[in-house]
Order: C-alpha cells, then structure tokens, then sequence
C-alpha cells in the first residue's frame, strides 16, 4: 500500500474507527509502543543510561564473559534514537560515547583486529559529520580533539586519519 491510498483509507475513517486502528498497532508492535511512550512521556535520561550501560557492557561485560567489541550494538542503539527523534546532543553523546569506550578498552587491551580501528574510524567519521550537520560541533570539540589524541597516543594503525579528521572539521 502506498501513503496515497493509506492517507485515502484513513480519510474515510471516522474518529472512533482512526483511534481504534492507533490503539491496535500499539498493543501489536513494540516499535510503535515504544514511539509512542517516548513521544508522551521522553525520559531521555533513562533511555541514555539504558544506552550507554548497553554499549558499555560489550567492553566491560558482567561477570566472568569475554569482551565482544561489536560496533553494531551501539549502532543500533543510534538508530532506535534517531526514530525516537532523540535530541541532537544527546544522540551525538552516544556517538562519541560509543568511540570513547572503545578506546578506554584498547587503551587497557591490546586489539589485533584491523577492523576494530576501521570500524571505529567510521564511527568517527559518522559522528562529525552528525554533529557539524546539526551545528553543535563546537560542543563537542574537547571530545572530539581527545579521541583523536588518544588514537595517535595508543598508536592505532589508522591514528593519522583520525587527526586529519578531526582538524578538518575543527578548522
């Protein structure tokens, strides 16, 4: 079905009949659900704590499991924010977070993947651009200036693309 024939269907719903269809998908579908408890009710801050322990956890896991280091837990977590429609600067906090936490781990454990430090160079990439579209770089410059100085200090293979990224967007 396309948006033109559902905007003509939920034209010739009566009031009743549209609040009966919206109540439906709420009790269906947790997506909806949880659009819907964020639109009426946004406690970013527990959903930023939610995030972060999430991220953090695949560093620093509970009890006796091992590190897994997977990019693509924090990605989905900003994604679930962008369609909750998340402040800019919160969503831009987990970015770097996500970045941030990384590092502390490689810092403290020595990382042999190569994709490890490509992946997170995206993640860098993502996040400045995310934030100079916005215009709130400058929020987040002193952040911005110690990842890429943590790169070039643990000596990650691809620290002198981190500052070259960092320095174009800070000039």
């Amino acid at each position: 079905m396309s948006k033109r024939e559902l905007r003509k269907y939920l034209k010739e719903l009566n009031k009743d009949q549209l609040e009966d269809q919206i109540v439906d998908l709420y009790n269906r579908f947790k997506n909806v659900k949880e659009y819907y408890d964020f639109a009426f009710n946004p406690n970013e801050n527990a959903l930023m704590e939610q995030c972060r322990f999430q991220i953090s956890k695949e560093y620093y896991p509970v009890g006796s499991r091992k590190a897994k280091l997977r990019r693509s837990v924090a990605q989905k977590w900003i994604k679930k924010l962008v369609l909750l429609d998340a402040d800019s600067s919160l969503l831009a906090d987990v970015m770097f977070f996500n970045i941030e936490i990384a590092q502390t781990f490689s810092g403290e454990h020595f990382v042999r993947q190569e994709s490890f430090f490509t992946s997170f160079y995206k993640s860098f990439d993502e996040a400045l651009r995310f934030v100079s579209e916005k215009g709130i770089l400058s929020e987040f410059k002193g952040r911005i200036e110690k990842i890429a100085g943590d790169a070039w200090d643990q000596q990650w293979p691809n620290r002198k693309a981190f500052e070259d990224l960092a320095d174009m967007y800070l000039q």
